[in-house]
């Protein structure tokens, strides 16, 4: 899930796919999430909208690799759905996601077997659907200028590749860019470089963040 790099993927938005096995219908919800109370956020939103199903089985991992994982049968034979859809996750490498299969019952039983297989492909055909994204660890960069300096130094941050997390601006220009961890010192070197070391520029917080489009 996360890589070498200190990168993992995750999906942009919230998709939502059907697929028909023997006439049940098994609606996968899949959405981008942050914390385990995020994810049962979603789970409840699914429950609510869709009263009349059978089964609501879920799956979600928090964390770049992972950290947090949870899933639920609800009410299918045990280690027929939560498990599987968790580990069709994994193996899609996704991270911060959570997974919602509601199942309508079309009468005809799947077996254990079937079941396994029905939760997994749900959970497949909805990661095929959905866009995903980078993200990569990143130490923040806050750099303050004045309005002299500040948005010719943006441009200048921009060409070479440095895209603004955010900008701001108040009594002066705040610029935070977002850096690997081991180009911090490069990068600051750059600023005084670029500002005849005029301007301030300080590492805040090392975070995921996803990388530009």
């Amino acid at each position: 899930m996360a890589a070498a790099s200190g990168s993992y993927e995750t999906i942009a938005a919230r998709v939502e796919t059907e697929i028909e096995i023997e006439r049940s219908r098994f609606i996968c919800t899949l959405a981008r999430i942050g914390s385990e109370d995020a994810a049962r956020e979603v789970i409840a939103g699914v429950r609510a909208a869709q009263p009349k199903a059978r089964h609501h089985c879920t799956a979600f991992l928090v964390g770049a690799n992972g950290e947090l994982a949870r899933s639920s049968d609800d009410g299918e034979p045990s280690g027929t759905a939560g498990q599987p859809m968790l580990e069709a996750l994994r193996g899609e490498g996704l991270g911060d996601v959570v997974a919602v299969v509601t199942r309508y019952f079309g009468g005809v039983l799947l077996g254990t077997g079937g079941l396994v297989r029905a939760y997994t492909a749900s959970v497949q055909e909805s990661t095929r659907a959905a866009t995903r994204v980078r993200r990569s660890l990143r130490t923040r960069m806050e750099v303050r200028a004045d309005y002299e300096r500040g948005p010719a130094l943006e441009a200048e941050l921009r060409r070479i590749g440095h895209v603004p997390l955010h900008v701001e601006y108040g009594a002066d220009m705040r610029i935070d860019v977002g850096v690997a961890p081991s180009e911090v010192a490069a990068f600051a070197a750059r600023i005084a470089e670029l500002t005849a070391g005029a301007v301030p520029c300080a590492a805040t917080e090392t975070v995921y963040v996803d990388d530009p489009a």
